[in-house]
């Protein structure tokens, strides 16, 4: 797959607009319901396990129709993957990050709704935030604090009366998933922003970062495997309590991994956040309908602070597409700041483009002119 160009139009923004919201929604929705139904359960590791080996057939499919041709496609995997165990040890640093994760999705959505999982897993904004400040060195706007604070106020309101389920007759422990989620939003923080960093620090073709990623993260959740599931896993069958639906939420989470990491290289905030605030409301309807969710005051005004912080973090556009971009900007800052002094024609908004480190330039007070030596 050809990469899409970075100005995109808005069709393409809303055509994934529209596949994440429908993804996350029916994911969260359609993984409740096979950690609730009265038939056996599955092992939530082995279906973790497969999720990655499918993102990697994905991966390496439409890496190979980016190349063009088999003879690129092979010169590309063993440069890449097969020629550079460094770069595999970089990636499986967020492999083993996402295992976990993924393994307290499963857990969180054993004990709690999936409408109340959907608006509590929003912690993982503050917490990305936080990791792309002291990560990638990016600022936050005074909007985007005021949002995650909002944002945390309403998870506790959502969280201080949670919506029972009528319909699910499983017993469940909220505060077991309450702490799933604490864990998952903790791993996707740091996990998502490191692969950013990865991604955005060099050329490399996404689809051979996930490559490197996924087979990284196969050899994790096939440890996982074992280790937290081996007896049983041997005694009943690697596939035991497999359905239709189970193989429904593998392909979902499957889709959404790879559609995750085309919007952390492609897409910006606000689109991300118009997502997130969907997802919410789908899976909030859904849960009521399927579920016997029953709303109460507390989760209503939570779930709408939710939705607005999401929105207001996303409010100031950033140019995201490299990490360097903020280091550019940073250099030019320094500039106008330097330059506060001039008088006009020599204002700061003059000054657009750095110039080579050996270079002097001096401004002069007269003519307009400038002297290099």
């Amino acid at each position: 797959m050809a990469a899409p160009k970075e100005n995109v139009n808005l069709l393409f923004k809303l055509y994934y607009l529209a596949v994440m919201t429908l993804v996350a929604a029916t994911y969260t929705i359609a993984l409740r319901y096979t950690r609730t139904s009265d038939k056996e359960l599955y092992f939530s590791t082995t279906a973790v396990c497969i999720t990655e080996v499918i993102k990697l057939l994905l991966s390496v499919g439409i890496l190979a129709k980016e190349t063009g041709n088999l003879g690129r496609f092979k010169a590309s995997l063993r440069e890449n993957v097969l020629g550079s165990p460094k770069e595999l040890m970089k990636l499986s640093v967020p492999s083993l990050v996402y295992a976990v994760q993924n393994n307290m999705a499963f857990l969180a959505l054993s004990n709690l709704d999936a409408a109340v999982y959907q608006v509590t897993y929003q912690l993982k904004i503050p917490c990305t935030a936080l990791c792309t400040v002291l990560m990638l060195n990016r600022t936050l706007s005074k909007l985007q604090w005021i949002s995650v604070f909002m944002l945390c106020g309403g998870v506790i309101l959502v969280q201080w009366k949670p919506a029972q389920a009528t319909k699910v007759v499983v017993e469940q422990n909220p505060l077991l998933g309450f702490g799933a989620i604490a864990v998952a939003v903790l791993c996707s923080g740091f996990a998502g922003v490191y692969f950013e960093k990865v991604l955005k620090s060099s050329d490399t073709s996404l689809w051979v970062r996930n490559i490197q990623m996924y087979l990284s993260g196969i050899v994790v959740t096939l440890v996982g495997v074992y280790l937290s599931d081996g007896a049983e896993i041997k005694e009943k069958g690697f596939f035991f309590g497999y359905t239709y639906y189970v193989w429904f939420v593998i392909f979902l989470a499957s889709v959404g991994g790879l559609y995750t990491s085309i919007v952390v290289k492609y897409t910006d905030n606000i689109m991300k956040g118009f997502s997130a605030a969907a997802a919410i409301v789908l899976s909030t309807i859904a849960s009521v309908m399927l579920f016997g969710l029953q709303i109460t005051l507390t989760f209503a005004l939570g779930t709408l602070l939710v939705c607005v912080s999401i929105y207001l973090y996303g409010l100031p556009r950033q140019d995201t597409t490299s990490i360097q971009q903020g280091e550019t900007d940073s250099k030019q800052r320094v500039i106008g700041t330097r330059g506060e002094g001039l008088t006009p024609p020599y204002s700061p908004r003059h000054v657009q483009y750095l110039v080579p480190a050996a270079v002097k330039t001096l401004f002069l007070q007269k003519g307009g002119k400038t002297k290099t030596g």
